[in-house]
């Protein structure tokens, strides 16, 4: 019924007991780990090992340097390291183009309605910012592209909401590709994205939360319409090459 149970490498149990005191809090963002040395006396161990355990914990963004030191320090993931982690799953996961879709058309309009009750004038620039900044594009589509992706991220931040920050990280990577075809290949898309996001950005100046969330919505439905007119199937995978050059 029950298979042996396996014996976890010191390396592992090394990272996993560092790690579990950094979820903790017992070991604070920014404060430095010991030696290697140090940390092997400690575990008792080889420094190899600790070596090995504290490269895992590096990978993962729980720990990392700074400029020009050798010294580790507890840091949080950042967005990007989680985004892409977990966007690589859901390619792999044999994520749809309608399954990015269904989830943006979930999500979005609730962090369009939170940045509207919560944002902070620092915030709302930022995303005044980004949508000046696409309204400003015009034959560059991965810059398009990218400003777009920024003002999903700018307005994620402006609602105060950790999860919805990081939400916003994986969908937007497998959002863009398809993006860029839309661009490419729909003359009128350029506009109507330009036109939600002043809307959004006045209302959330406003802080009108049910007509941001209202523009977020007919935003995202945008979306669809858009895959439909650029002949992307919503069937078709996200990691599938959409036949852009």
């Amino acid at each position: 019924m029950f298979e042996p149970l396996g014996y976890a490498p010191a390396y592992l149990r090394v990272s996993e007991t560092i790690r579990d005191r950094i979820l903790r809090r017992d070991l604070k963002e920014g404060q430095a780990l010991p030696t290697e040395t140090e940390l092997a006396r400690q575990f008792k161990v080889n420094r190899s090992t600790v070596r090995e355990a504290l490269r895992k914990l590096e990978s993962s963004g729980l720990l990392g340097r700074r400029a020009g030191g050798k010294r580790l320090y507890v840091t949080r993931p950042t967005r990007e390291s989680v985004g892409g982690g977990l966007s690589q799953a859901l390619t792999l996961h044999e994520t749809r183009v309608v399954d990015v879709w269904e989830a943006l058309q979930a999500v979005q309009p609730g962090i369009a309605r939170a940045a509207a009750l919560r944002r902070t004038p620092a915030a709302l620039e930022r995303l005044a910012a980004a949508a000046a900044r696409f309204a400003g594009r015009r034959a560059d589509r991965d810059h398009a592209v990218e400003d777009v992706a920024d003002f999903f991220n700018a307005l994620g931040e402006a609602s105060d909401n950790p999860v919805f920050v990081l939400l916003n990280e994986p969908l937007l990577r497998l959002l863009k590709p398809s993006l860029a075809v839309i661009i490419d290949r729909v003359p009128q898309a350029r506009g109507r994205i330009k036109t939600a996001q002043e809307h959004i950005v006045d209302a959330v100046a406003e802080k009108d939360s049910e007509t941001a969330a209202a523009w977020m919505t007919r935003h995202v439905r945008d979306f669809r319409r858009g895959y439909e007119v650029a002949g992307i199937a919503l069937s078709m995978e996200v990691g599938q090459d959409l036949g852009l050059d």
